[in-house]
């Protein structure tokens, strides 16, 4: 059994596969309890989700090497939910329950949107915004281990533990970084993670372990149906919820798929992953798990630690169950420290640095999306928002550039009278442009319009052909449209009549109207 799963999943890699899996599944640990814990729920509720979720996305999702888990973006999603139903009167575990089926739920709005092959749709996304992703992902990360020097009250560490806390991580990033230009046998993060959890011990350093966060001990996760009334009261609470947790965990495991594309110089299938994290999610919410999607983090550590096929992910998710049924304490003397030098390693190959080189390089406008999708991440950490504001102002920023890329130049014919052909895009942008283009009081009596370079995109492009159609009637003179496409010619109506058809060089390109099927 377990040498034909290495087969299928690692035939060329199994070892650095088996060894990366090891490594993320010790970052795997503080990040599912402290996500649960910002959810409002049991941290074994984290980390069962993060072992669910890691082990059926290895199994079946679209991109080999990637992890997914519990993750911040979902707890801050699932929060409200917990809260809600606490401040109706019900109890945590009642809470708990309810949250259980909007991710069941969540699962299944996942598995129709990879079903219905909606994932390519990702590809859409513009590179500024893809680049203030990940560029947002890497502050909230940085941000997160920030927190790790706070207290239970509030206050902050200092003093001499605060710098032995600085020096661990300190010597664990140099672990990190210097032991691959001596040797690349071993994951340097497992490496550093292990060396660094010795070190501690065995000099009796005082200093906060995972431990000290939250207790990991479990038994194996089992199968548990929801303990919610099933019926329409229950679906209307549950359905918003559930709605943003497949929205957020769909963004996020996408675009991270497509980071890891990039890192990787391999292609992952968006709907295939699609349909795995839905898959995950539903097995997540009937095994006592909270939810989640990729993580970017802990995929950084895989890929850049060997793990390339489907058995690192696979690993890791084993490795992680085995520390919450036999190994806990074990685990739980990890200093908080050695993780935070292994999570600041990976901000440092998170974020895309080359963005700071892109000032004064790119369209103001690109910068401006690229910083305000970063910021929105940070400040909200609410990814799907920070995509749609990101898209949205990508969208504006190409109208606001395509709309005086439309210009005509003017030629004549033998009579006299003046031939404007049309090049660009007309579209809801650059129509009033395309408007200030013409003047017909001061033009012939027979005007000939040729739009054979040019573009007519949607229906307001329509209703400025039109309205020039009106204007040129207006003053008693005779405009003639050549080139317009069947469809264009179909949703005319001033200037149907003045259009000149050419079967063999009308294009034939769609228009976006809402009165076409």
């Amino acid at each position: 059994m377990i040498f034909s799963l290495i087969n299928k999943y690692a035939p060329s890699n199994a070892k650095n596969d088996i060894l990366s899996g090891l490594t993320v599944a010790l970052a795997l640990v503080p990040e599912a309890v402290a996500f649960a814990i910002i959810a409002g729920v049991n941290p074994l509720v984290g980390l069962y989700a993060a072992f669910t979720m890691g082990l059926v996305t290895s199994i079946a999702g679209g991109r080999p090497g990637m992890i997914s888990g519990a993750t911040g973006a979902i707890a801050v999603v699932i929060a409200p939910l917990i809260a809600l139903i606490i401040d109706q009167g019900g109890t945590l575990e009642q809470a708990t329950e309810y949250l259980f089926a909007a991710v069941i739920l969540a699962g299944i709005l996942q598995i129709l949107f990879g079903v219905l092959k909606l994932g390519k749709f990702i590809r859409l996304v513009p590179h500024p915004v893809f680049l203030g992703f990940v560029n947002g992902i890497a502050l909230v990360i940085f941000a997160g281990q920030i927190k790790q020097f706070e207290l239970e009250d509030g206050s902050w560490i200092t003093g001499e533990p605060l710098i032995t806390m600085l020096a661990i991580a300190a010597a664990t990033m140099a672990v990190i970084y210097y032991l691959p230009k001596i040797t690349k046998t071993l994951p340097a993060i497992l490496v550093a993670v292990i060396a660094g959890t010795l070190a501690v011990i065995l000099l009796g350093i005082e200093t906060r372990t995972v431990g000290d966060i939250a207790s990991i001990k479990g038994g194996f996760p089992s199968l548990n149906i929801p303990n919610v009334p099933f019926d329409w009261d229950m679906l209307t609470l549950i359905f918003p919820f559930a709605v943003t947790i497949a929205a957020v965990g769909l963004i996020e495991s996408l675009l991270t798929l497509n980071l890891i594309d990039d890192i990787t110089e391999t292609t992952g299938k968006p709907n295939r992953e699609s349909v795995g994290q839905g898959l995950a999610n539903s097995a997540t919410g009937l095994f006592g798990g909270m939810g989640g999607c990729a993580m970017v983090g802990q995929s950084i550590i895989n890929v850049k630690s060997g793990g390339r096929g489907r058995l690192s992910g696979v690993v890791a998710s084993l490795a992680l169950l085995a520390f919450i049924v036999y190994l806990s304490e074990y685990v739980e003397m990890i200093p908080i420290a050695v993780l935070v030098g292994v999570m600041m390693m990976v901000v440092i190959g998170t974020f895309q640095w080359c963005t700071l080189r892109l000032f004064g390089r790119i369209p103001v406008l690109d910068v401006i999306t690229g910083i305000s999708v970063a910021v929105i991440t940070l400040w909200t950490s609410d990814l799907a928002l920070a995509v749609v504001v990101g898209v949205i102002l990508s969208a504006l920023s190409f109208a606001w550039e395509s709309a005086s890329k439309i210009y005509i130049s003017k030629e004549q014919t033998n009579d006299g009278d003046n031939i404007y052909k049309v090049k660009g895009t007309l579209f809801f942008a650059s129509k009033e442009h395309f408007q200030e283009l013409f003047d017909p009081k001061s033009d012939t009596d027979n005007v000939y319009v040729d739009f054979e370079e040019a573009r007519a995109l949607d229906h307001s492009a329509i209703q400025a052909i039109d309205k020039l159609a009106e204007r040129y009637k207006r003053v008693g003179k005779t405009l003639h449209l050549q080139h317009l496409s069947a469809e264009c010619r179909l949703l005319l109506k001033t200037a149907k009549h003045l259009v000149e058809v050419n079967i063999l060089e009308d294009p034939k390109y769609h228009v976006a109207d809402d009165k076409i099927s």
